[in-house]
């Protein structure tokens, strides 16, 4: 059953949200079209469980980012809003539903997350490969993205989902290794780096993708450092965007950093080597994943030796 996010009632600090923070509200036929097409097909997508502030923008141009392993975490991480509790068991035909509804919606480009499943021997690492083969069966023009959690350093599992080759494997260290033991309590940073490094030893022909909020107390430096770290552990796209509070019982929003710090953000990742950044106010993992995907092909091929 599921229960409501485990976190410790922490004392209100609402800064006032800014007017570049405002997202566009979910209407129109095309919104209306993929929420039936995803309640149909009984998928869960994170831009609903995660309570996304692009899903107009997105669902409207039929995009979805589809959450498989259920709707029901393991962990309660303090930056977010799905439900913690005790999972289903695992759904066998989930991979043939989520392809059926990726081939109707017509989908380019898909991204596949899903909640912590410490519950399972492999935290769910089969059951990605699973999704992303049955993908690959039905709709092989489509190009696959996972951003997959850390499966608890379970062995074999990292490399169980590299070896399906998603063309983009994509795992948030979400903050700075400071600020891990009140917002990330469950996971461990160095941990995550290593994950992102495995998958480029595994396969270098695999995009390596990863994210992190600000606006939770971390210092500018310390991002500059997530960078260097991020960049010696070959990722080659990074994400970086301000984290709004989902309720009163997450962690709280330390500041709303500005559009132009972003830009400066921005500009030092590119000189350290990212293939492709995102650093916007509104900026999440999987927001114009399909349309950044095919800028960054088109610059690891610019760059590739004759």
């Amino acid at each position: 059953m599921a229960l409501p996010a485990l976190h410790a009632p922490r004392p209100e600090h609402r800064p006032e949200k800014p007017a570049w923070l405002r997202a566009r509200a979910p209407a129109g036929a095309a919104f209306e079209d993929t929420r039936s097409l995803v309640r149909r097909h009984g998928l869960n997508t994170v831009c609903e469980e995660a309570a996304c502030p692009n899903i107009g923008e997105c669902w409207s141009k039929r995009h979805a980012t589809v959450m498989i392993l259920g709707s029901v975490c393991t962990r309660a991480c303090a930056f977010c809003n799905v439900a913690t509790g005790r999972p289903d068991a695992l759904d066998p035909h989930e991979p043939d539903r989520l392809a059926e509804a990726v081939s109707k919606l017509g989908l380019a480009h898909v991204v596949i997350t899903s909640v912590d499943r410490d519950d399972l021997p492999d935290g769910g690492a089969a059951h990605f490969a699973r999704c992303i083969r049955r993908l690959r069966e039905t709709a092989p023009a489509t190009t696959v993205e996972v951003l997959t959690p850390d499966f608890r350093n379970k062995p074999g599992a990292v490399e169980a989902v590299a070896d399906a080759r998603p063309d983009v494997y994509n795992h948030n260290l979400e903050t700075v290794p400071r600020l891990y033991a009140e917002v990330r309590p469950g996971a461990r940073y160095y941990g995550s780096l290593r994950l992102l490094e495995r998958v480029k030893e595994r396969d270098p022909g695999i995009f390596t993708k990863s994210g992190i909020m600000v606006g939770l107390g971390e210092e500018p430096a310390e991002v500059l450092q997530v960078m260097d770290d991020l960049r010696a552990a070959g990722v080659d796209f990074l994400t970086i965007g301000q984290y709004l509070r989902p309720t009163p019982t997450h962690h709280p929003v330390a500041r709303h950093v500005t559009p132009e710090e972003f830009e400066r953000y921005a500009t030092v990742a590119r000189a350290k080597g990212f293939l492709m950044v995102s650093a916007t106010p509104l900026t999440r993992s999987s927001h114009h994943a399909g349309r950044d995907f095919e800028e960054l092909r088109r610059r690891a091929a610019a760059i590739a030796p004759p």
